[in-house]
């Protein structure tokens, strides 16, 4: 029985003492690095937009009439002055005709008028008519004076009207669509009915981009832009700012304003309405020194409570040191030996992904290409911890990660 009792107080003092040694163990870190590059970065905005002609223009007529030619189809070729479709002059010409008799039939008029004025003239003078028949006679001559401006103004619209019946193109370009057909009519009322829309020369067209409110002023006159679109997948195409509209474009409580980006077609592979997948550069700079954007977020675990005085006061150095984060005063963690070793740096450009680092107060920075800059936690000894996004780790015993 006491033998019993002696190797079940061995067990527990045995185990007792496991427990209290690995208590006491502090956990080693397995830390996630990524090696520092030199390079390019640039920031940018993206939006997308639609292709177009930078001048379309949509032909009407200013006359009702039937279709009776037309000279171009989609896609013509056309030059300013060029006859590109006729209205049925039949009608326009009878109008004309009648007109010109109005004339004839008011200078008649006008003639007698001036022949009554000046027989009433001769007999005022010798008192044989009276002051209020001379009037009548003055005013009837006047009366046939504007009957007759009236007339030759009806023909001169006559005559203009006719000529409408020409349609000619306004400015060089090529026929985007064409609207009517031969032999239908036409009714010019309120509204000029569209027959053509005729676009300028595409070797040189614009992108009409939504840029929503919150990237718009980082948006600059000047800047370079390169788009892609759906029908050239692996094609790259470029452009230049050119005009940031004011007006604001509200949609479903979203404000974007439009952005004009030119862009040069000279092999016209682009067309109208394609949609394009826009990058705007905000700010560029080549050769510089980056590390990913998760570095300057990354904060060491605390270390555990039995630990030594000099890891706890490290641990107060890096978390003094640690900030906001803020672009004039920033941080990282190298790896060297197998321990984090902290390093002040100044945050530069940052695309999202990897960031700048600069000198802080002087032209060394401590840190060139291939060293080890630490990202995250991979592991801690004896736990089931795991790598997390972004590096957020929750250690054992309360411990936090970096953020």
């Amino acid at each position: 029985m006491k033998t019993k009792i002696g190797i079940a107080v061995l067990i527990l003092a045995i185990g007792a003492g496991a427990w209290w040694w690995f208590s006491q163990r502090t956990p080693e870190v397995r830390y996630r690095t990524a090696k520092v590059e030199r390079g390019p970065i640039q920031i940018s905005v993206t939006a997308t937009g639609a292709l177009q002609a930078v001048v379309t223009v949509a032909v009407g007529t200013q006359v009702s009439g039937t279709v009776s030619a037309l000279y171009v189809d989609f896609n013509s070729q056309v030059k300013k002055g060029q006859v590109v479709a006729r209205i049925d002059t039949t009608l326009l010409y009878a109008s004309l005709q009648d007109a010109a008799s109005n004339v004839a039939s008011a200078s008649a008029q006008e003639a007698k008028a001036q022949a009554d004025l000046k027989r009433a003239q001769q007999l005022f003078d010798k008192n044989l008519v009276s002051q209020s028949e001379l009037d009548v006679a003055v005013a009837s001559a006047k009366v046939a004076e504007g009957n007759v401006q009236a007339a030759k103004a009806g023909l001169q619209r006559a005559r203009i009207n006719l000529r409408y019946a020409t349609i000619v193109s306004p400015i060089d370009g090529i026929v985007l669509s064409r609207a009517v057909d031969l032999g239908q009519t036409v009714a010019a009322s309120f509204n000029t009915p569209t027959l053509f829309s005729i676009a300028g020369d595409l070797r040189k067209m614009q992108v009409l981009a939504s840029v929503d409110e919150a990237d718009i002023g980082q948006v600059k006159v000047g800047q370079s832009v390169s788009f892609t679109v759906d029908a050239y997948p692996d094609g790259q195409f470029t452009g230049t700012v050119e005009q940031i509209r004011l007006q604001p474009i509200v949609t479903q409580n979203v404000v974007t304003y439009n952005v004009i980006v030119g862009v040069q077609n000279p092999d016209l592979k682009l067309m109208p309405g394609m949609t394009a997948n826009m990058t705007i550069a905000i700010d560029r700079k080549e050769d510089v020194l980056l590390v990913p954007a998760a570095a300057l977020r990354f904060q060491p675990p605390r270390p555990a409570k039995s630990g030594s005085d000099s890891s706890a006061h490290k641990q107060g150095e890096w978390k003094k040191h640690a900030g906001s984060g803020s672009r004039d005063r920033s941080r990282v963690f190298l790896l060297e030996n197998g321990k984090p070793k902290f390093l002040k740096v100044k945050a530069g450009l940052s695309d999202g992904t990897k960031t700048e680092i600069e000198a802080l107060n002087d032209d060394t920075i401590g840190i060139d290409t291939g060293a080890d800059v630490i990202i995250g936690v991979e592991s801690t000894t004896g736990s089931a911890t795991t790598a997390k996004p972004f590096g957020m780790q929750q250690q054992g015993g309360g411990g936090r990660g970096f953020r």
